[in-house]
């Protein structure tokens, strides 16, 4: 709706300023209906819509500020101009604080309606501009809902199309007799395990863009193990300070972590009977993920142990991260410590 077509209600009970406001005000272009209180102004208000309310504050029956308030509670209530004496600087603030958009002095000079029209017109701009936004806002509102149930669509269709795939491996798995073959095979089930459990998380969550690696990592080491169990007695504990971290990022040092643990795991205690720790730590811009045993240790010098594509896989994704990677081992143990910086990875901060 243009100014030039937009209703004014004129509510003051001065007989003479009423028809004067609504002669110089129609002159303008306006559609002008006066009310001399605010009981009438509110019966008016109810029947028709109204672009802008002009209110003076001394009524009879009830003043400017009930009759300002009456009018804010109508639903879809247009913006109030309050009209106030020259000395009345506490109640235009009254008024100001009660919601009305605009205040005049009301005085019988020259320049009184010129101001009056100036502050319609800005009244019905920023009306304008308030409605323009509610509309953008509610439309992107479902633009952002609409995303939000496809992204959750799209992680719900990986974590199936993951789950199928552990499925077949595991089914060729079986099949396998080479057992250099079939422990490829269940690494390969287990690093597909490592994404889908961030997909499944995703779907189940309405935020996307982080997550909680205080949950996802002890769920994905603890299932982890438990697929690696030899009955020989090997322990893992678990402990992760909040933090989230971007869905690309959770998975790769989910990944790691997973490797990190595969390999204390099968090769740290080869009579069994042992623990392997695993910790996350952030200490402010720095996070540390430490895993460690008091197995038997090894040395560069000795035996490989597996295909070696662990540790490539260990490397790879340690240079994704940015981070630092450090090994120290002994006959007394492992430690694995892998560093970054958290300034550059966060997603969402650390938790509370």
């Amino acid at each position: 709706m243009t100014s030039a077509a937009a209703r004014i209600l004129f509510v003051d009970d001065d007989d003479a300023l009423r028809v004067l406001a609504q002669r110089h005000l129609t002159r303008a272009g306006y559609e002008v209906e006066i009310a001399n209180d605010g009981e009438a102004a509110l019966e008016l208000l109810r029947a028709r819509p109204f672009d802008v309310v002009v209110v003076d504050h001394y009524m009879p029956t009830m003043d400017g500020l009930a009759t300002l308030k009456a009018v804010r509670a109508v639903p879809g209530a247009p913006p109030v101009i309050y009209l106030t004496g020259s000395d009345e600087s506490r109640i235009a603030v009254a008024a100001l604080k009660a919601g009305a958009s605009d205040y005049l002095v009301k005085h019988v000079g020259p320049d009184f309606f010129p101001l009056l029209l100036a502050s319609i017109e800005t009244c019905l701009g920023a009306e304008q501009l308030r409605r323009a936004k509610n509309a953008a806002d509610a439309a992107n509102a479902v633009l952002v809902e609409r995303q939000r149930l496809m992204l959750r669509e799209m992680n719900h269709r990986i974590a199936n199309s993951l789950a199928m795939a552990q499925s077949l491996l595991r089914l060729q798995e079986r099949e396998i007799q080479d057992p250099t073959v079939r422990t490829a095979l269940v690494q390969a089930q287990e690093r597909v395990t490592a994404i889908a459990q961030v997909h499944r998380y995703l779907y189940a969550h309405d935020d996307f863009e982080s997550v909680p690696l205080e949950d996802y990592l002890p769920r994905l080491l603890t299932d982890l193990a438990g697929a690696l169990d030899r009955g020989t007695g090997e322990r893992l504990t678990v402990q992760i300070d909040p933090l989230r971290l971007p869905p690309d990022t959770a998975i790769q040092l989910g990944l790691l972590a997973a490797e990190l643990v595969t390999n204390a795991l099968k090769y740290a205690y080869p009579d069994g009977n042992g623990e392997v720790r695993v910790t996350l730590r952030v200490d402010e811009d720095l996070v540390k993920l430490i895993v460690e045993d008091d197995g038997v240790g090894f040395s560069s010098d000795g035996p490989a142990r597996g295909t070696g594509l662990g540790t490539r896989l260990i490397r790879a994704f340690s240079t994704a991260l940015g981070a630092e990677l450090s090994t120290t081992t002994g006959p007394t143990g492992t430690c694995v410590t892998l560093a970054f910086d958290n300034s550059a990875k966060l997603s969402a901060g650390v938790a509370a």
